[in-house]
């Protein structure tokens, strides 16, 4: 594979999905009010039930909890964005486009890899596009940290669009996919320091809530997302991603290889 033909095909997969999300305007708007509601809305209600923790990242910062839980409404930006990605590949596997895209003459984990990408530039540009609504809202964010979470970003769309890219591999239709997110989404923002120190979580429910938020790949990406907002790296959630990433590629690409995976069974 060439790397004249490798840009090409990440270009016109790239830009594929940028036509696609063009057209689909209500999914921008859906994207950025949801985590907006939670900002304006609902964070005013609960901000006397956190205790916002004044470690790190926070030492020295005039932290509220409406700047607390930014960089948990970044990560349901790209957990939303992942699945709605995935769930593009379950319609795209029914109408007999995906067929036609890993018949190209092309090494099929580079096109998987191409709809990552695709997929995660639209994640990070949603999430800026929230960035601007916690601006305009006065949300005290320091400005470098809108160039430092870049990575952070990249690195948490990735992953959460690798596992999407997963979950789609055993979904086999359109109908199913939308009880199947509920059942990933819901559970893996709630069980995370998304909204709340994971002390106020396990208050009550220590072993239980705990262990589940410890195991939870979002949790780490909201924990990455959250030191890079402040321009610092926590390594070993940088690491954790990284690890989950490359799991959930491993075993999306297995399973769209129709000698050995998923794919295959579900078509018998």
């Amino acid at each position: 594979m060439s790397a004249a033909r490798a840009w090409r095909a990440l270009m016109a997969v790239a830009r594929r999905e940028i036509v696609r999300f063009s057209q689909q305007r209500a999914r921008l708007l859906s994207a950025v009010v949801r985590p907006s509601l939670w900002l304006l809305v609902f964070a005013p209600g609960f901000a006397g039930l956190a205790a916002v923790s004044s470690g790190p990242p926070y030492q020295g910062v005039a932290l509220t909890y409406q700047a607390y839980i930014v960089p948990g409404l970044l990560g349901m930006v790209l957990l939303f964005n992942g699945m709605q990605s995935s769930l593009s590949m379950v319609y795209d596997r029914e109408m007999g486009i995906m067929r036609l895209l890993l018949t190209a003459p092309l090494p099929r984990w580079y096109l998987l890899l191409c709809k990552l990408a695709a997929g995660t530039l639209l994640s990070v540009l949603q999430a800026y596009a929230f960035l601007i609504v916690c601006w305009l809202a006065g949300v005290g964010l320091p400005w470098v940290g809108w160039l430092s979470v870049l990575p952070a970003l990249l690195l948490g769309g990735l992953m959460l669009g690798a596992m999407g890219l997963l979950l789609s591999v055993y979904v086999r239709q359109l109908e199913n996919f939308a009880g199947a997110m509920n059942f990933v989404i819901f559970p893996m923002f709630f069980l995370s320091t998304a909204l709340y120190p994971l002390a106020v979580k396990t208050a009550h429910h220590a072993s239980v809530i705990a262990w589940l938020a410890r195991i939870n790949p979002f949790e780490y990406a909201v924990t990455l997302i959250r030191f890079a907002l402040y321009g610092q790296v926590d390594g070993p959630a940088a690491l954790a991603v990284a690890g989950c990433l490359a799991v959930f590629f491993a075993l999306a690409v297995l399973g769209y290889d129709p000698q050995r995976g998923m794919v295959r069974r579900i078509r018998r």
